[in-house]
């Protein structure tokens, strides 16, 4: 059993297309365990609910936004050691200084591939 078989995702995201993009392209790699969730808030009950390893949270997101949602993660002591990776289309420095300053484990790029969806969560999990 591979570790994409095992891996629990959950994909956060307040826009439909992405959170599908997203979901397909997990699916494409071969990740049989997806959750979602359209915002920070839902995402925090989802994560203190179920056993999550990887969360891949888009950025600019109404009431909490990426950046928030890990700060959340991070300082809550049950949830500290889930993957983070930050999705966004407009990574500014102060965005990335920010993410990284709280953990955040890698960035993805909007657009992206599904080739490098793979190599971003390859980098925190391990060959998959």
């Amino acid at each position: 059993m591979s570790i994409k078989d095992k891996l629990k995702v959950l994909v956060v995201d307040d826009t439909s297309t992405s959170r599908g993009l997203l979901t397909q392209a997990l699916e494409a790699i071969g990740f049989l365990s997806i959750e979602t969730a359209t915002d920070g808030q839902s995402a925090m009950q989802t994560l203190h609910k179920k056993n999550v390893h990887l969360v891949l949270s888009d950025f600019f997101m109404p009431d909490m936004n990426g950046i928030q949602l890990l700060h959340h993660i991070r300082t809550n002591q049950n949830l500290k050691g889930v993957g983070f990776i930050l999705v966004t289309g407009r990574a500014t420095p102060e965005i990335i200084r920010s993410g990284q300053k709280l953990g955040m484990n890698n960035l993805l790029h909007k657009p992206f591939s599904q080739s490098e969806l793979r190599t971003v969560i390859e980098s925190v999990v391990g060959r998959i």
